[in-house]
């Protein structure tokens, strides 16, 4: 038989009506319309009581887990107001912020759903990362340039970032209109003078803290060493090494820069300020059991001075002082060692190696002279005594 031109109510209405006229057994029609003996007795029922005869809604009576018109209104607010954060740092936010009855996180996520607040780029932000961090606050501060954009103005800013290891804190947000090491040391400075100086310092190989054929030893290597502080590079094309402040340029991106474009670079370094203070102060971290980087950050007790203190070798020592070409002389021969150390003085002092002398600025080995060959080698910055990397 023909089912095409008949909806599902014209049909059971149908059904029942053969069943009462006594057409066919109720069994033989049950089997002909493809339904159970309870289904068509279910029909039957309904149709003698004047009920509808369409399906009706699975839907509780009662749902208790349902939350209120109120509380779903604060959650779509909450991700409104911040949209690339995930419902469960959304959740923790409010609760910081007094909200004792917050729902569990899959609720959060139910209203982000059926709002619409789910982007398929928020979705996969939220993928687990395996993390490594330093053991206190201010053993390795990551620094890093990192995705300069296009401002209204049309001129480029050039996000500085500083991020402590070990409680990712953001130590400096600033925006910048170049790369440049004077804007750094700017930068660095202010930051020293509020947070104190860290151990050591990771960044790239680029400008202006890498090495390059001309400088060897850059300028801010030069100075780092000067206050005390180790600089580390990121192996070449290993860029996850600056896993944290890889993660705070790309959270910045994703949860400012996606909604906003700044007009210029004051209103780049507005929107920079306020960003910092919020995820220091209200941004959950994961990777701090949901805690702020605010409460798990102690500023440093290495205080910053101005004035570089005079540095006093070791009795025996030769010390040499580099011309401003970046030339160590010694032994009728001139070995090139790096501009960065131009009018520095140096030490040498030999290894336990035949004709092979370490080079020495400060507390810091910059290189090795190997007198055999007549060459400079292995121009690369360790501390002379408790590196944490491994020895060479």
């Amino acid at each position: 038989m023909s089912w095409r031109n008949k909806t599902v109510e014209q049909e059971r209405i149908e059904f029942v009506k053969r069943v009462l006229s006594k057409e066919q057994t109720k069994s033989a029609l049950c089997r002909e319309y493809g339904i159970s003996r309870p289904t068509g007795d279910k029909w039957i029922n309904r149709y003698l009581n004047g009920e509808g005869m369409s399906d009706r809604s699975r839907r509780p009576f009662h749902t208790p887990n349902k939350i209120s018109a109120e509380t779903e209104q604060i959650i779509v607010q909450a991700r409104q107001q911040e949209p690339a954060i995930g419902a469960v740092k959304t959740r923790r936010m409010l609760i910081n912020d007094g909200w004792d009855e917050a729902p569990s996180v899959s609720t959060f996520n139910a209203v982000f759903k059926r709002n619409g607040l789910i982007t398929r780029q928020a979705s996969q932000a939220a993928q687990h990362h395996v993390r490594f961090e330093k053991d206190y606050p201010n053993e390795m501060w990551q620094m890093d340039f990192k995705g300069d954009f296009l401002m209204q103005d049309k001129r480029r800013c050039h996000p500085l970032s500083i991020i402590d290891d070990c409680s990712r804190f953001c130590i400096c947000s600033d925006a910048k209109t170049n790369q440049q090491f004077p804007g750094v040391k700017e930068s660095l400075i202010n930051a020293f003078l509020e947070f104190g100086m860290p151990f050591s310092i990771l960044c790239d190989n680029g400008n202006p803290w890498g090495s390059s054929q001309s400088t060897s030893i850059t300028k801010f290597e030069v100075w780092m060493m000067e206050l005390g502080i180790l600089t580390m590079h990121i192996r070449p094309l290993h860029p996850q090494t600056q896993g944290k402040v890889e993660r705070f340029n790309g959270s910045y991106k994703r949860e400012r820069l996606n909604f906003y474009t700044p007009k210029d670079i004051f209103d780049a370094q507005t929107c920079r300020d306020e960003y910092r203070i919020f995820y220091n102060t209200r941004r959950p971290h994961s990777a701090l059991n949901y805690d702020v980087p605010a409460k798990r950050y102690i500023p440093s007790t290495k205080t910053y001075k101005e004035t570089i203190e005079p540095w006093e070798y070791e009795a025996g020592a030769i010390r040499r002082v580099i011309k401003s070409s970046g030339y160590l002389t010694y032994c009728s021969h001139g070995f090139f060692l790096s501009e960065g150390l131009g009018e520095k003085e140096v030490a040498l002092i030999p290894t336990d190696q035949d004709g092979i002398y370490n080079v020495v600025f400060r507390q810091f080995r910059v290189a090795k002279l190997n007198l055999h060959t007549n060459t400079i080698v292995s121009r690369r910055v360790y501390l002379l005594h408790n590196d944490p990397r491994q020895k060479v």
